[in-house]
């Protein structure tokens, strides 16, 4: 029997990605990529292009597709459907003053929290429409419609018809909408936006079907790519995923929605219909690459190095705040290392210091989560820093929790083309796939490690509470 294709698309920041998979099994059979252009702010025209250098010859016998995108990327349209402005992307920071007047001006953080899920920060999609009625009152004026970035792609997929579409998981990343309520807050649009009031895309269900191409492909609603990726990893509730890129988000499904008035962690939707609440973390994988750096050694050598140490570095602590922090909000923070002797400083010390200061940032995250009702029974680690051997070894010991190790793949495009598979098939549950249950379990700690991790996580607190006054519970009112 011939099998049924599906494709799932990831529009991140830095390309297009595309797989087309199995629809019954999501075995992937072809795949595609192209790059897009570096900067914060880009011409939408440059996706498309990217779509279709990354499609070409990918597409042939494929049933549905599903569009995966990067979350809060302002793309406005004008009357006739033309882009106004190049879109801003969630990496542009030139709305951070419009993202605290915003917070002020509407009641403050608990109000905007439990208004649509989220404080405001510059990567969301208000915030920079109102940079954009301060700073470009021309511009905004044109305005008819905004739209995300994967709105935008499916929207061009569908041959821009009259209404376009989202889904409630991209839609709850913009500060306009109420993942709890399901429904638009045109109150706060409006505000943010100088009293104009743009069209919106319709908000579809998780497996709703979009429209077809021209062709007679299916389109799913897609989604943006956090929530496409837990769809591809097939989250259930207590399940938490540590993304260990150069930089880290720390997130899970829930049955009900997260409202953090601290604004760490973000009461987004997901694509199944529950809720996702997420948080970011700045120092991840770079942290690792920076300790070899210094150590001058490759990052083969600096697991080496690390594993060769005993749990607790010898006393060592590394708050690993290089970048300043997002999660604890710690913006103009330094790291440190803490409790360094003669007898500890040593390069094994130091680079096991490095992973475990790592990952007690990371863990962070889990506290910050933790702290809005979200269960977590086990973690999956995922991104870069998850092939690490040392982070391997370290992470259960320090987490506690057991751990496991999803197969490496395009998370974001697979979750886009399961969308697209449950779209095809009418159901109401997304299909199982079996490619995404491989996945190695790591060792769970007991007596001395377990203890071990314990101490290690313990002085972890105590070093950032006495060095930046920051309390052992995150994320609490």
């Amino acid at each position: 029997m011939t099998a049924e294709l599906v494709a799932g698309v990831d529009s991140s920041t830095q390309s297009t990605k595309v797989v087309v998979c199995d629809a019954r099994t999501g075995e992937i059979v072809r795949t595609g990529r192209a790059p897009h252009p570096d900067g914060t702010e880009v011409d939408p025209a440059a996706w498309a292009q990217a779509f279709a250098d990354a499609t070409r010859d990918v597409l042939d016998g494929v049933k549905a597709i599903g569009v995966g995108g990067q979350q809060h990327g302002m793309v406005t349209l004008d009357e006739a459907g033309e882009v106004v402005r190049p879109a801003l992307l969630w990496n542009d920071t030139r709305s951070a003053q419009a993202a605290k007047d915003l917070t002020e001006e509407l009641g403050g953080p608990g109000v905007w929290a439990k208004s649509v899920g989220l404080v405001p920060v510059a990567s969301f999609t208000v915030t920079k429409l109102r940079w954009l009625a301060e700073h470009e009152p021309e511009n905004a004026d044109r305005v008819a419609r905004v739209l995300l970035p994967h709105d935008w792609l499916t929207w061009r997929l569908l041959g821009c018809p009259e209404t376009a579409v989202t889904d409630r998981g991209d839609a709850s990343g913009t500060g306009y909408f109420s993942p709890t309520d399901n429904t638009y807050r045109p109150d706060v649009l409006a505000h943010a936006f100088g009293g104009r009031t743009p069209d919106l895309p319709t908000v579809l269900g998780p497996s709703d079907v979009a429209g077809h191409t021209s062709e007679g492909m299916l389109v799913s609603a897609g989604t943006g790519d956090n929530m496409a990726a837990a769809l591809a990893l097939e989250l259930a509730p207590g399940d938490a995923v540590i993304s260990i890129g150069t930089s880290g988000t720390v997130f899970g499904v829930t049955e009900t929605g997260a409202a953090d008035a601290s604004g760490l962690v973000a009461g987004f939707a997901d694509a199944t219909g529950r809720f996702l609440p997420l948080t970011a973390a700045l120092n991840a994988a770079r942290v690792l690459t920076a300790g070899a750096a210094m150590l001058g050694v490759d990052l083969a050598e600096f697991d080496r190095l690390a594993l060769a140490a005993e749990p607790g570095a010898g006393g060592l602590t590394l708050l690993p705040y290089l970048d300043g922090e997002r999660t604890p909000n710690l913006p103009g923070a330094t790291g440190s290392l803490h409790g360094l002797t003669r007898a500890n400083m040593t390069p094994e010390n130091v680079a096991r210091a490095t992973v475990e200061g790592m990952v007690c940032g990371l863990a962070a995250g889990l506290d910050a989560v933790r702290a809005q009702g979200m269960a977590v029974k086990r973690v999956l680690l995922i991104g870069g820093g998850a092939q690490s051997a040392a982070v391997r070894a370290i992470a259960p010991i320090v987490l506690g929790l057991p751990v496991v190790i999803p197969e490496v793949g395009e998370y974001v495009a697979l979750g886009a083309a399961r969308q697209a598979a449950w779209a095809l098939s009418g159901a109401a549950e997304p299909p199982a796939w079996t490619g995404t249950k491989n996945q190695l379990g790591l060792d769970e700690p007991t007596g001395a490690l377990r203890a071990a991790g314990i101490e290690i996580q313990q002085r972890h607190l105590e070093a950032r509470e006495a060095a930046h006054g920051v309390s052992a519970k995150l994320g609490e009112d």
